[in-house]
């Protein structure tokens, strides 16, 4: 090897195991925040685990998702007067 020449491997079970590893933690955040901003927490689950194939975008999506206004829930709460 050259003097001076900087050679960078890229360990691809390394970047697997980051992969997987953010799944876990991408999931739960999304499905957190989807039961929160969407009326469909599954889907967005699944959304963010997919997205985690490549990193930025999960990252960008979980930023969408915390800035997204919460569902209103509809509380049938009766009163009687």
């Amino acid at each position: 090897m050259q003097k001076g020449f900087m050679h960078m491997d890229i360990n691809m079970t390394l970047f697997g195991n980051f992969v997987v590893f953010s799944m876990f933690i991408v999931g739960g955040l999304s499905y957190y925040l989807g039961k929160r901003k969407t009326s469909t927490p599954k889907i967005a689950t699944l959304i963010g685990i997919i997205l985690c194939v490549m990193p930025p975008l999960n990252i960008v999506y979980l930023i969408v998702l915390m800035l997204k206004n919460d569902v209103v829930t509809n509380s049938n709460i009766e009163t009687t007067v």
